[in-house]
């Protein structure tokens, strides 16, 4: 297991029924969380949400305010702010369970003068731990109002003359575009073709069994992958000349 000490302000209070009890900043949220499968342990503390959100039939949902929230607060990780609000399915404009992702990319950032890309980039948590550690940043998004969360985010920590470039666009069609201009990017998988982050997942079960008995799917990440895994995900990347892009290889 992973873990972070740098959050400042989240904590993770309860867990279970498919929920997830949370203090943001002292604002505490009780949302879905369907991977939470076991009871929940500490019943009392649940009545102290200041705000539940209820799953739809229909689909979506919405939030029950207990008590007047403000539209707005922040919330800390290292020495950044992040804007929090609760929106529509559920979403706060944060992953807190990224942080330990976010560690990494400082880690690994930090003093290199990358340039980093960010695709899929919401309201840029991983962006701005990118730009704190040094690096140039593009942040890709679809969604205009997202990218002007994430811009919100740029000027809470103050970080208006730091080289970061907000782009809404489809992130497929920007990447196609990319490779005919010829920009290459450092992360995740570098201009020179050498993966600078390896992962997997292992699933115990076998698929064919979680499809035909209509079980629950169950994966674990590895924080190291074995040598001939690695070894093997090496040599495909560099058999396909791979440069400058995110790759998902499945062995069997």
């Amino acid at each position: 297991m992973i873990k972070t000490d740098n959050f400042k302000d989240y904590r993770l209070i309860d867990a279970g029924d498919k929920a997830k009890l949370e203090s943001w900043n002292g604002i505490i949220l009780d949302r879905p969380d369907p991977m939470a499968l076991w009871p929940k342990q500490k019943t009392a503390e649940w009545k102290k949400a200041k705000a539940v959100y209820h799953r739809s039939s229909k689909g979506g949902g919405n939030w029950e305010f207990k008590q007047k929230l403000p539209e707005f607060w922040t919330i800390s990780y290292r020495d950044l702010k992040f804007k929090v609000s609760p929106t529509g399915f559920k979403h706060t404009g944060l992953f807190p369970e990224q942080a330990a992702n976010w560690d990494f990319i400082y880690e690994s950032l930090k003093g290199k003068n990358a340039k980093v890309l960010n695709l899929f980039a919401y309201t840029g948590a991983a962006s701005m731990v990118a730009l704190s550690a040094g690096a140039e940043v593009v942040h890709v998004d679809a969604s205009k109002s997202i990218n002007e969360w994430a811009k919100e985010n740029r000027d809470l920590n103050k970080f208006q003359d730091r080289k970061i470039r907000f782009i809404v666009d489809d992130c497929l069609k920007f990447m196609q575009r990319e490779k005919r201009r010829g920009n290459s990017y450092d992360a995740i998988i570098d201009s020179q073709g050498n993966p600078i982050f390896e992962t997997g997942n292992v699933t115990p079960m076998s698929i064919m069994d979680i499809v035909n008995d209509q079980d629950n799917s169950v994966f674990y990440i590895l924080k190291d992958l074995p040598e001939d895994t690695r070894q093997a995900g090496r040599a495909a990347v560099k058999a396909f000349n791979v440069k400058s892009r995110f790759v998902h290889f499945e062995f069997f």
